[in-house]
């Protein structure tokens, strides 16, 4: 697949990495990402490179073998999808006359440094909001700070490692974004609705990456080159929009995500393996454990720290099981989803983490004095949708007159999936069990124990 190219353009800006390159990093599927000679130096700083080090999925792959891609490969997806669009909204009166150079190398920069600050299993320990727990915003300040990545965001892209790191950390306030009042916020409220929306760089990456590695096809459903052809700017809000040729490809890409997340993202055994990591580590950072240091471990590096941590805890076969020599993940005894059992999801949805624990515990001992089964903390395990709900799909449609209408208001499959309900719907309340206590289980009526506990 060849970069997308504009026949005409209304601006031009003095970027290299808008032109052709003559120099290629060749990654799935089939893609020439075009690099020059700084984005090589960015590419090759110890910082980005651990990237490389660092699973996209991370534990997806206990269910989906395959999917083992980096986020090494992944942020250079992200970085050639910059340049696509750039290169697509050069033809847009609004995004030419509001991005000059700066806005634009910010942007590619950006793009390709956007996960820098991740380490292992980040986001399902992250999803926890436990207090003393890092947050990958932390080590990308570090990073990017850094004289080696400091020093070629000044000399190579005239930016301050501040400004950049100000746009990955999001510290860039929400009211400028929503209430642009001056140019420069208007061109950031742009440069931000590509990094992070309903349609941006990144998940335009992940939803094809992620489908391709993890062998199935629901994330690659949508046709991409049609969304972008059809990407415009919304004059009155600064953000991204698209023209009407391009309803039926945002159509098929919110159902390709709604798909990835049910099967994939939330796949029952894949949140099996979640909420064993989230118990132990829940347990280490109760344990008084320092958590700082995981910060700079690889994958393999906090698995072991995590297993050998956990050996003389009670959690040890949550951690055993995953990172043990034997797969031994824990087995789904019931699950709830807003369909069938609407009060138990309700009630247990984006609950704290601390009061989940608190729930399974109570759960335990509930199912000990009701039908004496041997069952002890940490042997039943309570996974809930987190706190933090899923971005919305609200994108505007340009139509021909030149009015702008949500594509909510447009399609009943958006409306139905990307309003709070598609977290409802894809992300399911589970109870899960050591394997050997799943039969002992297999009979016992979970959503009224439930309901009983939290009544």
């Amino acid at each position: 697949m060849e970069l997308s190219k504009v026949v005409t353009s209304s601006r031009v800006w003095n970027v290299p990495e808008l032109s052709e390159c003559s120099s290629f990093i060749r990654i799935s599927p089939d893609t020439n990402v075009p690099v020059t000679d700084r984005v090589l130096r960015l590419v090759d700083t110890s910082g980005f490179r651990r990237l490389s080090r660092m699973s996209q999925l991370g534990l997806v792959s206990y269910v989906y073998p395959g999917a083992t891609h980096t986020r090494f490969e992944h942020s250079l997806g992200v970085f050639r999808n910059s340049i696509e669009y750039v290169n697509r909204l050069a033809s847009d009166r609004t995004f030419c006359e509001l991005m000059t150079d700066r806005h634009i190398r910010l942007l590619l920069v950006s793009a390709l440094l956007h996960d820098i600050g991740h380490w292992p299993f980040c986001h399902a320990i992250e999803d926890m909001r436990l207090d003393g727990l890092p947050r990958h915003e932390t080590l990308a300040n570090r990073l990017i700070s850094s004289d080696e990545i400091a020093h070629l965001l000044v000399s190579d892209w005239q930016l301050e490692p501040v400004e950049v790191a100000n746009v990955l950390s999001g510290t860039i306030g929400k009211s400028i974004v929503a209430n642009p009042s001056s140019d420069e916020d208007r061109a950031m409220a742009i440069l931000v609705s590509i990094l992070s929306g309903p349609i941006d760089i990144d998940k335009i990456d992940y939803l094809e990456r992620d489908s391709l590695h993890a062998g199935v096809p629901y994330g690659r459903n949508f046709d991409r080159h049609r969304l972008i052809s059809s990407l415009c700017i919304d004059p009155d809000h600064h953000r991204l929009a698209i023209t009407e040729k391009g309803r039926t490809a945002a159509e098929m890409m919110v159902f390709a995500r709604y798909i990835m997340f049910s099967e994939v993202y939330w796949h029952h055994s894949v949140r099996s393996a979640t909420a064993m990591l989230q118990h132990a580590i829940h347990e280490l950072v109760q344990s008084g454990s320092p958590s700082d240091r995981w910060l700079d471990m690889t994958e393999s590096q906090l698995m072991e720290s995590v297993r050998s941590q956990c050996s003389d805890l009670p959690v040890a076969p949550c951690a055993n099981g995953l990172f043990g020599p034997h797969r031994q993940l824990y087995k789904r005894v019931a699950q709830f989803d807003v369909l069938s059992h609407p009060e138990q999801h309700r009630k247990l949805s984006r609950r704290p983490f601390v009061e989940i624990v608190e729930l399974s515990k109570s759960l335990v001992s509930l199912i000990r004095a009701r039908f004496g089964i041997d069952v002890h903390e940490h042997d039943l395990l309570i996974d809930a949708p987190p706190v933090k709900l899923e971005v919305q799909f609200q994108i505007d449609v340009r139509q021909r007159d030149g009015s702008l209408k949500s594509l909510g208001e447009m399609s009943p499959v958006v409306h139905t999936l990307a309003t709070r309900q598609f977290d409802d719907i894809v992300k399911r309340v589970r109870i899960f069990a050591r394997p050997d206590l799943r039969q002992q289980m297999a009979n016992i009526d979970f959503a009224a124990l439930v309901a009983a506990l939290i009544d």
